[in-house]
């Protein structure tokens, strides 16, 4: 197999700009007028930014259907949204801490939640 024809540096190059082009897509502003990171949900619920990124760690303290739960950080609780296959292979109870990662869903007349992206269990 010649590896230096052009075929395969063409797929070489391509396979290299699509994983380059994926993380660029994860990338955010973060500077002077993006609402930044909330990592308190006290915040979250006084000034509610739609696609505000989220980071918490606390826990879920209650199933409301499928995929809603209640999440506390110890202080504050908010409704977040979190797809079966985010969750880990090991069961959660309200005592297992956790850390998600997500956005805020601010949707006219209903109080915010957190689309979840990312739960990881924090031993």
């Amino acid at each position: 197999m010649n590896f230096a024809s052009p075929n395969i540096r063409f797929a070489a190059i391509v396979a290299i700009g699509l994983s380059l082009a994926a993380t660029a897509a994860q990338a955010q502003y973060v500077g002077p007028g993006s609402p930044g990171v909330a990592t308190d949900v006290a915040a979250i619920l006084a000034k509610p930014q739609d696609d505000q990124p989220v980071v918490l760690k606390g826990y879920l303290v209650e199933q409301l259907s499928s995929d809603k739960y209640r999440f506390s950080d110890g202080k504050n609780e908010i409704r977040v949204e979190i797809d079966r296959k985010r969750l880990p292979a090991r069961p959660l109870d309200a005592s297992t801490r956790i850390e998600i990662r997500g956005k805020v869903e601010k949707d006219f007349l209903q109080s915010p939640e957190i689309d979840v992206k990312a739960l990881t269990v924090i031993e």
